[in-house]
């Protein structure tokens, strides 16, 4: 009999929980043969992502997952043999009690934000022992061995090689169906990113380059600050426009295995959060990653933890040209001397970003050692 498992996400706003989420539980459905259900908060949310879903739906089928709309009216279910509570989401209290009934408690599990922070290490497997003798186990992603790792599906970077590969029209045909003609010549970059006022001055740098610059913009809440550097009306998919050396043109809010090969599309891709920042990794495209903001600055710990990883294997002024980079962005000051400086080291960048896929993907993946986890625990 197939193993259950219950995800619970609660949808705090943007994309990132759902994200993460979803994509476990497609790939422990369709890797590890799990019987896995996903309760969501906001249906709305999970639409987006998965445009086949209905949103007033309480119960529904998609990629062998069984999504349940998770209300404020809890209706009893059979518990599951793995609980998993998403980013500190709290479990519905009756739930909760039919876990403590169990005459075997399921394993419960906290699937943590990811960190490259090095308390991290220390803290991945700890169990918590709960007031009603039930214990949670902490799980943490992370980018070391001594951590959960990160979401890669199985076959992942194989279809990105294939789908990159010269001998196949596969990236012609993806960017065509997206109405997107790359201008000849030019480097084609990603926008997916939260709202910075200091946007204007990289899209100034960009549009002043000597090469030629093509901007793809997931519909997003970034796209406020484009149209306002655009001095145009509300944006919408499919609109283009050019300024000097830059072309800007907006895209739909996309499924998330076409927002994968829009990246690997990419020369280059500024993502967000935490989702989207994973999988500009497999990209294995030079990148860059507007943090969410934390209370008493709380994200800046994490972003420079992950940039001393990143940048570790990279020549000093590499390593600081991109530093310079990624903080100017997320504090949004002098982003246009911070990328024209970033520019003069494009080939050691590009390198590194493959170097640094490769790396990771030589660990176990996410859904991986949570399954082993399971099974060591039984």
């Amino acid at each position: 009999m197939k193993a259950t498992w219950d995800i619970f996400c609660d949808v705090v706003d943007n994309y990132g929980d759902i994200g993460v989420t979803w994509r476990l539980a497609r790939q422990l459905a369709s890797e590890h043969a799990l019987q896995v259900r996903l309760w969501v908060n906001d249906m709305r949310a999970f639409v987006r992502l998965c445009p086949a879903a209905v949103a007033d739906a309480a119960v529904q089928s998609h990629a062998g997952v069984e999504v349940h709309a998770w209300s404020a009216r809890w209706q009893p279910v059979d518990v599951a043999d793995v609980v998993i509570g998403a980013f500190a989401c709290q479990l519905p209290d009756a739930y909760v009690a039919d876990m403590a009934a169990q005459p075997r408690p399921p394993l419960w599990l906290n699937l943590d934000y990811l960190s490259a922070e090095g308390w991290v290490e220390g803290c991945h497997g700890l169990p918590s022992p709960q007031a009603n003798g039930l214990r949670k186990v902490f799980f943490f992603p992370g980018f070391t061995p001594r951590t959960g790792g990160l979401l890669r599906e199985r076959q992942l970077l194989d279809e990105r090689a294939a789908f990159m590969s010269p001998h196949n029209d596969a990236r012609a045909a993806f960017l065509a169906g997206l109405r997107i003609d790359p201008v000849p010549g030019a480097r084609l970059l990603s926008l997916f990113a939260y709202e910075n006022p200091a946007l204007g001055e990289w899209l100034d740098a960009l549009a002043s380059d000597a090469r030629p610059m093509h901007l793809l913009v997931p519909h997003g809440r970034i796209l406020g600050d484009v149209q306002a550097w655009l001095h145009c009306e509300a944006l919408e998919a499919g609109d283009v426009h050019r300024r000097g050396s830059l072309t800007v043109q907006v895209l739909p809010f996309v499924a998330q295995p076409d927002y994968d090969r829009l990246l690997w599309c990419c020369d280059f891709n500024a993502v967000r959060g935490e989702d989207s920042f994973v999988r500009a990794q497999w990209a294995a495209r030079p990148m860059l990653w507007h943090i969410y903001v934390q209370e008493e600055y709380a994200h800046w710990e994490k972003l420079e933890a992950f940039l001393d990883l990143y940048t570790a294997d990279l020549p000093a002024e590499t390593a600081a040209a991109l530093r310079d980079f990624w903080r100017a962005w997320n504090q949004a000051q002098a982003v246009g001397p911070a990328w024209q400086a970033l520019g003069r080291h494009w080939p050691v960048l590009d390198r590194h970003a493959a170097q640094w896929c490769a790396k990771q993907a030589a660990q176990p993946d996410l859904a991986t050692t949570l399954v082993q986890l399971y099974r060591n625990w039984l």
